[in-house]
């Protein structure tokens, strides 16, 4: 299972409509979660390393469109305090 990182320029995020999206914060933290749904995130601030099960260390930020699969098993580690948006489709 692969964590999808993009950098969408304005006109991609107006087209998703991002915006609209709820807002998720939390701060410096390190916490197990589980994807029962894929989810999108658009991070507005923020650094995060995620530890996959299988070992990959995925590192994000501010400004990262991220993409994560359904059926994903990880750990988040919160290096600086994160505010997304996000989605679950």
């Amino acid at each position: 299972m692969k964590i999808e990182i993009q950098k969408l320029n304005e006109s991609e995020l107006e087209k998703r409509n991002i915006d609209s999206w709820p807002i998720w914060e939390k701060e410096t933290s390190r916490f197990d979660w589980h994807y029962d749904t894929i989810e999108e995130c658009y991070l507005l601030e923020g650094t995060v390393v995620v530890e996959t099960s299988d070992g990959e260390k995925v590192e994000f930020g501010k400004g990262d469109f991220v993409t994560f699969p359904k059926g994903l098993s990880c750990v988040w580690d919160v290096k600086q305090p994160v505010k997304k948006h996000y989605n679950f489709k």
